[in-house]
């Protein structure tokens, strides 16, 4: 998707892709038809092949933009070069998932109850088709979750001879791991299956992987901070209330917050570190479990998916310090002494958006809707006015606006997960659903190796002066 809105922007290119770029629309829109969703795939897979390469024999040698010494030296920021379908990340409007916006989803997904929040299952669906299924579809689609859920007892073997005190992530990642064992890509590519047909064992693999991730995730948080057994799902629950219920949350208001979570932070286009790190190792023919399972150590970066339990524990810091009665000017003190010690605000500022992030709109219309009079989301709410102008005052930041993190820890706190330092469990398990989208997207086009060009920095000095 980055690809056909990048060039839309060329104007002489503009006349040949107009009409590309309404079908995609039309895609997105359409609703579901009555086809399962490997059906479904099935269906359209030849369809976006064709269309594969008549954009590469049409459009190959358009150019997307130059490259800069600041991109190549600044992590490749600003440079376009993936190929990412299953959402696109705007620096204005924030992320679309195959063209909807969050709040588009909330409307059109199938929810659990009335005007409740989207099940990620409709998103699963949305992330690989491109259109809204029916309920019929998404609760079918739980069902067959539910059904793939079985973890076998050597992973949770693995993840025991860790120690207790391992990071969440260390566990979950091994966890992962652990759960290869049972790859049907890698056995169907032993046997020597034809590349034409890669895309069928991944999608296996990948429905298998992000059905049992909720268990193994599960398993680690009653592990490290529980009694260690084993919530057993309820198969009356769907994807996010079951996660939630096997966590040992069962507030119908905790279900609902988890399908929002869930739904939110699957997929932010495939750029940030955890979606190309998965991309990456994929390119290599490495199995979903492998590439996922690399994903997850991305996302376990404080500057990446950890930032989430950081803001937690830095807002609990403000408390402990100032009270849960901060006035304003304590607040913007307390700002300033974190920026003055070489800190960084967590929770504000973001690699691509320049306004608010949505992610962190949703869930504070949740927290009015839900939790109002929590101290500590009206503390955030404080942040929100205090911590933007002071951003922007120090010059330096160019998105001075709360992003996705700002806000998930403490919705997730009021309902009694507490535990800051496995947030970003849940954000792997998350992002299962997008990473895992788009592999199959990338098995069913046929997309090469990545292997991009590096230089050095006598090659960009030497190479610099001539030019100039």
């Amino acid at each position: 998707m980055a690809f056909f809105r990048s060039v839309t922007a060329l104007s002489r290119l503009r006349s040949r892709v107009s009409n590309l770029s309404n079908s995609v629309r039309w895609l997105q829109m359409q609703s579901s038809s009555d086809l399962d969703l490997h059906s479904q795939l099935k269906e359209m897979i030849p369809e976006q092949q064709e269309r594969l390469k008549k954009v590469k024999s049409e459009l190959g040698k358009a150019q997307l933009g130059n490259i800069t010494v600041d991109m190549v030296i600044g992590g490749m920021r600003g440079m376009t070069g993936l190929l990412w379908e299953t959402s696109l990340l705007d620096p204005d409007e924030g992320i679309r998932f195959r063209g909807l916006s969050i709040p588009e989803c909330q409307k059109l997904l199938p929810a659990a109850k009335p005007d409740g929040e989207p099940l990620p299952e409709g998103l699963l669906w949305l992330l690989l088709t491109g259109k809204v299924p029916s309920k019929e579809q998404v609760d079918g689609l739980s069902k067959e979750l539910r059904d793939r859920a079985t973890v076998p007892d050597y992973v949770y073997k693995v993840i025991d001879a860790l120690p207790v005190t391992a990071h969440p992530m260390t566990q979950f990642a091994s966890g992962v791991m652990a759960l290869q064992v049972q790859s049907e890509f890698q056995e169907a590519y032993e046997k020597g299956i034809h590349k034409s047909k890669y895309w069928e064992p991944t999608y296996e693999d990948s429905l298998n992987l992000i059905a049992r991730v909720p268990v193994v995730a599960a398993y680690v948080y009653q592990r490290i901070y529980k009694d260690g057994k084993i919530i057993p799902k309820d198969d009356s629950l769907d994807y996010g209330g079951n996660f939630s219920h096997m966590l040992g949350f069962d507030d119908p208001k905790m279900l609902e917050l988890m399908r929002l979570y869930v739904t939110i932070h699957s997929d932010h286009e495939g750029g940030n570190v955890s979606a190309h790190t998965g991309h990456l190792v994929a390119s290599a023919l490495s199995d979903p479990y492998l590439s996922f399972a690399a994903a997850l150590n991305g996302l376990a970066g404080p500057l990446h998916g950890l930032a989430n339990q950081e803001v937690l524990l830095w807002i609990k810091s403000v408390v402990d310090e100032c009270g849960e009665n901060v006035t304003t000017e304590q607040l913007k003190d307390y700002v300033w002494k974190t920026l003055n010690s070489g800190k960084v605000v967590p929770g504000f500022g973001h690699g691509v958006l320049r306004k608010t992030d949505p992610r962190y709109t949703c869930q504070r219309e949740f927290a009015l809707k839900h939790l109002p009079d929590d101290p500590l989301f009206q503390l955030v709410s404080k942040l929100f006015e205090v911590v933007p102008p002071i951003l922007t005052k120090l010059g330096k930041v160019k998105n001075p606006w709360p992003n996705v993190d700002a806000h998930s820890g403490v919705l997730l706190n009021h309902f009694g997960l507490a535990e800051a330092r496995y947030y970003t469990v849940l954000f792997g398990v998350s992002r299962s659903l997008g990473i895992c989208s788009q592999l199959i997207w990338d098995r069913a086009l046929g997309l090469p190796l990545e292997r991009p060009k590096s230089v050095t920095l006598d090659w960009i000095e030497k190479n610099c002066k001539k030019a100039a």
